[in-house]
């Protein structure tokens, strides 16, 4: 595969397996604690990856969940952050800068925070009640974080019995790094092909539904945007026909994305609509990719996952054929701001 360790993937895929055991008893400590509702609290692109985790639970639980944005909450806060809030703050870095505004002013309040770092010496990797430390960096990080968040809303699920099968589940989460890996194998030699697609024009709609819309927010924004600096216009697909869709005309690139879960179907609406007005219309499906052993289930709860991890290839091509390296940035990190 293009510039890819796979040695180096599987490592850190299967760190973030290795943290589900301690993640849920401090899930489970907390909640026998008293804690009466959890926030998921990231920065950016970390944020985005939170939303599938905080998805399931608002759709399966009854037990009240948040996502909000740390920049805000330092300005304005929140009357339902409290000292029975369990917060999780996820900082590849462990140094965002809005992060780490906040997380004093949760040390004020009391609230159990759980930090999902990269690196355990930083403001974040100290900072924590509870700190779970799985290297990565922005090829490998997206697994990682899905992976993470989505063991502590099975925790809570499970704690609550609002799920069933939580041990088999988990088994077939486990397995994921290897199963993750083979689908990049598989994917490979399509890779360049939708490349291509991306880096034949300088706009693009990007669309999705359910678990896999974050997905296609986080790749408009933080990769096509961020790294390579092709405008895009991210729209979840029920939106997509309350505005966006006067947009598509001939030559306008629309990619969509496929998930398996409940909302399959309002991404198919777009595939319904777009060939009939656009001729750029990519589809990016999950169930297009082979998991053997792997429940309908759990592929639902892991296509996001898979998205990322064909995506990753996808990128990898890009800044080939647009000679434009995925790390190269002219403002971001680079001045002040």
């Amino acid at each position: 595969m293009l510039n890819f360790d796979e040695q180096r993937f599987l490592r850190i895929q299967s760190g973030a397996i290795a943290l589900q055991s301690r993640l849920e008893t401090v899930i489970v400590s907390s909640l026998s604690a008293g804690a009466e509702n959890i926030f998921f609290l990231g920065t950016g692109g970390a944020a985005i990856l939170m939303q599938p985790a905080a998805q399931l639970l608002q759709r399966r639980s009854r037990f009240p969940t948040f996502i909000d944005m740390p920049a805000e909450l330092v300005l304005a806060g929140s009357a339902q952050l409290t000292d029975k809030s369990i917060v999780v703050m996820p900082s590849l870095s462990g140094t965002t800068k809005e992060s780490v505004a906040l997380l004093s002013r949760l040390k004020e309040i009391g609230a159990t925070v759980i930090t999902l770092v990269g690196h355990q010496e930083t403001p974040l990797g100290k900072g924590g009640d509870h700190v779970f430390v799985n290297f990565a960096e922005d090829d490998t990080s997206c697994e990682s974080f899905y992976l993470q968040s989505l063991f502590i809303a099975l925790a809570i699920l499970n704690h609550r019995d609002e799920i069933e099968n939580h041990a088999e589940i988990v088994s077939q989460l486990s397995r994921m790094p290897a199963l993750l890996l083979e689908v990049k194998r598989a994917y490979e030699p399509k890779a360049e092909a939708f490349a291509k697609v991306l880096a034949a024009s300088d706009y693009h709609i990007i669309t999705g539904a359910g678990n896999v819309w974050p997905e296609a927010f986080y790749y408009g924004m933080c990769i096509l945007e961020e790294m390579q600096w092709i405008r895009t216009r991210p729209v979840h697909a029920s939106d997509f026909f309350h505005g966006t869709l006067e947009l598509v005309e001939k030559g306008v690139s629309v990619i969509l994305f496929k998930g398996e879960d409940a909302a399959r179907p309002l991404a198919e609406r777009v595939q319904n609509f777009a060939p009939g007005y656009t001729d750029k219309l990519t589809v990016l499906d999950t169930a297009e990719f082979e998991l053997p052993g792997v429940s309908a289930d759990v592929r639902a709860l892991v296509s996001p996952v898979l998205m990322a991890t064909v995506l990753e290839r996808i990128s990898a091509h890009l800044e080939v054929l647009r000679n434009h390296p995925l790390t190269t940035r002219r403002y971001y990190k680079r001045v002040a701001y």
